[in-house]
């Protein structure tokens, strides 16, 4: 098995990574909203806009900005650059609220004002009053919908259109402010003959991809495949044409080969360091770990990952994180997802490779449905959580074309992994690769530089860009 066709996988984020996008909406209506409680306004606490912030109920004062709520026309909820979100994307009743960096596919960042009452998207429930408490400084929950004071809602106080939602600190100026996407597919310098990524832009409409793979170059220092620099080479050059057309990238951390940083760092702190150092290299806002060896079998590398993740999520507010996972036919196995839900690691995307997993038959597009199916009750049973919730964690990488097994995922099948992903709104999107994403001039070379199946140029790009998560 070819090195890097072995590894390859995403996820999606994210941005969850649906994986996940900032958003810049704009407002459908703009003012104070209103408790019919006791009439106070749901206002931004001590005007904070950092992450966590806790709004709250508060005498309404003319002219205060922290009251000042946007309904944008996607559904979200807007104050001070930031939205209402519920904490963990909890659904259950008494999930906290506070704000958060904007993302676009997120359910828990979107509400409907639906007689009086603010309903989350996410879990169908009201915005509450907790305990319907009547004081200053009153918090807000989610609670299943009552029609009770404490979950009635009035908009009101002036029409006029706040600033769009700021961006995160962490999103590089050169991005231009483009929002974490499902679909990315991999694109990778090493080989392949590597495509203009400005005519798959021009032709397909995909901004987004995946950029592989970022390995231990000696004394856990990342770089390209372990050995290109880091930055200011070929895959700085195109991550720098991404950017420019109006894209971002996700970085994967891994493959099949190693050497893995998962496995060489000493410590979990060793890794984060790590990962850390290739975030601020590149101010990203995604990042996906895929190790299909040692560290996947290892307990101790399978923790060490986990708190690693822990620990950039608590330092990188809004980064979406995404783990992808060599799969059967009908899932993956289960002990990295429980051992990351035992941690409280909440994985924006966990994704599954549909391919180089023993099945050479005709159907690769039914078999990829039936182990998403396997993968999202995994996460139902690890995090507890609803098919809709767990769907919303799922991702799916699949492989364009004739495999490594030398199965055959044709352009139909393609187009039914996306409708299905349409359907249950998964995390992520991808596939290995963009440099096969074209019809082959000959025979299948079986180099990484076509498809081997009849096509015109980036086809399966197109057909996945039409997933809208």
């Amino acid at each position: 098995m070819k090195k890097l066709l072995a590894v390859l996988g995403g996820v999606a984020v994210v941005a969850t990574m649906g994986v996940i996008g900032i958003t810049n909406a704009s407002a459908a209506s703009a003012g104070t909203l209103v408790s019919g409680l006791n009439s106070k306004c749901l206002d931004v606490t001590d005007g904070s806009t950092a992450n966590g912030n806790l709004p709250q109920l508060w005498d309404c004062t003319a002219g205060n900005t922290n009251q000042v709520w946007t309904i944008a026309d996607n559904g979200q909820v807007q104050a001070r650059g930031k939205c209402l979100d519920v904490a963990n994307n909890s659904t259950a009743d008494g999930g906290t609220v506070h704000l958060w960096d904007c993302y676009d596919t997120v359910a828990t960042q979107k509400w409907t004002l639906t007689n009086g009452a603010l309903l989350n998207s996410a879990s169908g429930k009201c915005l509450d009053v907790k305990d319907k408490n009547t004081a200053n400084g009153a918090k807000l929950q989610i609670w299943s919908c009552t029609n009770t004071s404490n979950q009635k809602w009035t908009l009101g106080g002036g029409t006029t259109t706040p600033p769009t939602t700021t961006p995160p600190t962490s999103t590089p100026p050169s991005t231009g402010g483009p929002g974490i996407k499902a679909v990315a597919p991999y694109y990778y310098t090493g080989w392949g003959n590597p495509p203009n990524l400005t005519t798959v832009t021009q032709t397909t409409g995909v901004k987004w991809f995946t950029m592989a793979f970022m390995l231990n170059s000696g004394n856990c220092d990342p770089k390209w495949d372990g050995g290109r620099a880091l930055t200011g080479g070929a895959d700085q050059a195109a991550i720098n044409t991404i950017r420019a057309n109006g894209g971002d990238v996700v970085i994967s951390f891994g493959g099949a080969a190693g050497p893995w940083l998962e496995h060489t760092c000493s410590s979990a702190s060793a890794l984060a360091g790590a990962y850390q150092k290739v975030i601020n290299a590149y101010g990203l806002k995604a990042i996906d770990i895929d190790i299909e060896g040692t560290p996947y079998n290892t307990a101790a590398d399978q923790q060490k990952t986990v708190d690693a993740l822990k620990t950039i999520k608590a330092n990188n507010p809004g980064i979406i994180t995404y783990i992808t996972l060599g799969s059967g036919t009908t899932g993956p196995d289960s002990s990295l997802i429980n051992r990351a839900a035992a941690a409280g690691l909440v994985i924006d995307g966990w994704g599954i490779m549909t391919f180089d997993w023993g099945s050479t038959g005709n159907n690769q597009g039914a078999l990829t449905i039936q182990a998403a199916d396997g993968l999202k009750n995994r996460l139902k049973s690890a995090y507890g959580w609803s098919d809709a919730e767990a769907y919303r964690h799922v991702g799916i990488s699949s492989m364009n074309g004739i495999t490594d097994e030398k199965a055959v995922v044709t352009l139909a099948d393609m187009q039914t992994i996306t409708a299905y992903a349409q359907q249950h709104t998964i995390a992520r999107l991808t596939f290995w690769s963009l440099n096969r994403d074209r019809q082959c001039s000959g025979g299948y070379p079986n180099d990484d530089t076509c498809s081997g199946v009849s096509q015109s140029a980036y086809q399966f790009t197109k057909i996945i860009g039409a997933y809208k998560g």
